[in-house]
């Protein structure tokens, strides 16, 4: 571990894994959903015969090829990021990391890659019933690798089923199932699919709105519009629900996001969520930190204390609680995490030194240390408040997760409203008619993506200063490499990643406009 860091060279490095990320997402989530939009429509045909179906299918398979392409490219320089740019987390976190994504490239990319052949060529060269199962191996394919990649990220956010190695300085793998259905994972794997099937959803809707708008294709628009407004419906309600559950978990293992997330400083029974706010400084500070006041808010009385606790005299603590301390509540303040953390790792050093006297005395005396459960919650937990300067430094921007978190929300009404309207006017058989809605479901499309990128957002700037939960910061995690070679990169990859975005509507553009083949 280093002793010292360089601000711009963390700075850079964080940004270009952002960047790189946040285009990876651009991809991703039409591809989940897109794929299983796809087996819908083909198992449709494959029952009815009706060749309508299969063409609609076809026209929608060519759009989900040109994305899926494109967004292979920038996941495989996004895993390449942790060897070059984050070589210390990569070290540090040993198999527990890598193991998840080598599943992933060996197991569900191998599914994807291989079946993805049959369903784009087979047509006509193999039977209907091979050919759908191809299809349906494809979209779970997609799902299976999300799974592995969001395992890795959820284990970051919640260490669980490990040991460390004071040997290797290395955290080893112990129980890899309380890894896999970390209760972290479980809430983020199916709030991240379900967005992704809710964005696909979208998407369908907006361009089989604009066929209406243009009056072409109305089979196509309409049958389309059937499978993107029940699926979109029931992916939108699965969203705000995983939502939900997820910031549940988040209150207790992440309480400052939580609490970012609501602007909470003071902690309190009887906790109201905020439905909507404007924050302003309020003049006083935590450290170096300004605390945020409200200008105004609209506030749903006791409903925080509620979904955290399951009643109203459940405590929520705030800011100033967990980085002070309360007592009362058995909170412990972060300066006694950073005391604590400083022992467990003048432990490691000890351990160290005395491998390189060979003192096998303290090596065991030592180590056994690390074997100890008392040790080891009490104290190793909080290994990584060791390289914090100040305790407020555990603080995120509250105002970027304030502000994300409630406009996130406020998107996953919406499109619960969009798909609902879309289903009313469809059933009703006015959907042609109403072309003010035609206009909306097209100008929602990027709305998902919009409200993806700010999930993310609130998911990797809410848990700074970690890169993993209370074991890691990220100014320790990153690489010792020169800041210019990042910077330079930065600027390349951005290049690069939006000639691709470019190249991609482009494309989807063009194949829209000329439509599905005769």
């Amino acid at each position: 571990m280093i002793e010292s860091f360089d601000v711009t060279l963390v700075d850079w490095s964080r940004a270009q894994f952002a960047l790189t990320a946040m285009y990876h997402w651009l991809f991703v989530p039409l591809t989940l959903g897109l794929s299983f939009i796809i087996a819908i429509m083909e198992t449709i045909y494959v029952r009815t015969g009706n060749e309508e179906w299969k063409r609609i299918t076809k026209f929608w398979m060519i759009l989900f090829g040109i994305n899926f392409a494109i967004g292979v490219a920038t996941g495989i320089i996004l895993e390449f990021e942790f060897g070059t740019n984050w070589s210390n987390y990569s070290w540090f976190v040993g198999d527990i990391f890598g193991a998840p994504l080598a599943i992933e490239g060996l197991l569900a990319f191998f599914l994807e890659s291989t079946f993805i052949a049959v369903m784009f060529f087979g047509w006509n060269k193999v039977s209907k019933k091979f050919h759908l199962a191809s299809t349906w191996l494809v979209a779970i394919g997609a799902s299976l690798s999300a799974l592995w990649i969001l395992v890795a990220n959820a284990w970051m956010e919640n260490p669980v089923g490990m040991v460390f190695n004071p040997e290797t300085a290395r955290n080893e793998m112990v129980d890899f199932w309380s890894i896999l259905f970390n209760q972290v994972a479980v809430d983020k794997f199916i709030h991240t699919i379900s967005s992704g099937f809710l964005l696909a959803s979208m998407f369908v809707l907006g361009i089989s709105s604009w066929y209406l708008i243009k009056r072409r294709e109305e089979f196509l628009a309409k049958r389309s519009i059937l499978i993107a407004g029940v699926f979109g419906l029931l992916s939108s309600l699965l969203v705000a629900y995983t939502g939900d559950r997820s910031a549940r978990t988040i209150s207790s293992v992440q309480p400052v996001k939580f609490a970012a997330f609501e602007a909470l400083y003071n902690g309190k029974e009887d906790a109201g969520l905020i439905a909507i706010g404007l924050l302003k400084d309020s003049g006083s500070q935590i450290g170096r930190k300004k605390i945020k006041d409200f200008i105004f808010k609209v506030e749903i009385p006791g409903f925080l204390s509620v979904m955290t606790g399951g009643d109203r005299n459940t405590f929520v603590p705030g800011i100033n609680d967990l980085i002070s301390g309360n007592a009362d509540k058995n909170i412990m303040s972060v300066q006694e995490k950073i005391e604590r953390g400083k022992y467990a790792r003048q432990v490691l050093t000890d351990y160290k030194n005395a491998k390189e006297k060979n003192d096998e005395t303290q090596i065991e005396l030592i180590g056994a240390k690390f074997r100890d459960k008392d040790f080891t919650e009490d104290y190793f937990s909080y290994f990584g408040y060791a390289f914090l300067r100040t305790p407020e430094d555990v603080i995120p921007s509250v105002p970027v997760l304030f502000y994300t978190f409630h406009l996130m929300v406020m998107l996953g009404f919406l499109f619960i409203l969009v798909f609902s309207l879309a289903l009313l006017f469809l059933f009703r058989g006015t959907i042609a008619k109403n072309r003010w809605f035609l206009w909306i479901a097209l100008f929602s499309i990027p709305l998902p993506y919009i409200a993806g990128e700010m999930g993310w957002i609130l998911t990797e700037m809410g848990r700074q200063p970690w890169i993993i939960q209370d074991l890691m910061p990220v100014s320790a995690a990153v690489s010792q490499i020169k800041a210019g070679s990042v910077i330079t990169t930065f600027i390349l990859f951005a290049l690069l990643f939006t000639a691709l975005l470019i190249a991609e509507v482009s494309i989807m553009v063009h194949q829209i406009k000329t439509g599905p083949k005769r």
